[in-house]
């Protein structure tokens, strides 16, 4: 069974930093693509970050380039989300997911980041 676990959120005030962490089991983690997704309260979800099976490759959301960072530690199974200079408006649950033929599947349980003075 695919698990995704993500952990790190929190509260934090703007222009701070947080690190997201995704546990991955149930599939070859070093197989697959790999992406963050966030839902805002009473809004859509959205795609925030994609990388590459060997950690070489990143895509960003045009509003979170330059202050977020993916990465990925294969031998630990485990994928990670820098975000600095936090604003506002990225507040919302954030998850990870395995990024498949172009779709975003298993998406696993979320984590909050609050980002409020």
């Amino acid at each position: 069974e695919v698990q995704l676990q993500a952990s790190g959120g929190g509260l934090v005030q703007p222009g701070g930093s947080l690190k997201l962490s995704c546990a991955a089991s149930g599939f070859t983690f070093s197989n697959d693509n790999m992406s963050w997704l966030r839902q805002a309260p009473g809004k859509r979800l959205e795609w925030v970050s994609i990388i590459d099976s060997t950690g070489t490759s990143t895509t960003y959301k045009d509003s979170v380039k330059d202050r977020f960072t993916i990465s990925r530690d294969n031998a630990k199974n485990t994928l990670y989300l820098q975000m600095n200079s936090l604003e506002p408006e990225d507040t919302a649950v954030y998850y990870c997911a395995r990024f498949v033929a172009r779709v975003h599947t298993n998406r696993g349980q979320g984590t909050q980041v609050t980002v409020s003075s």
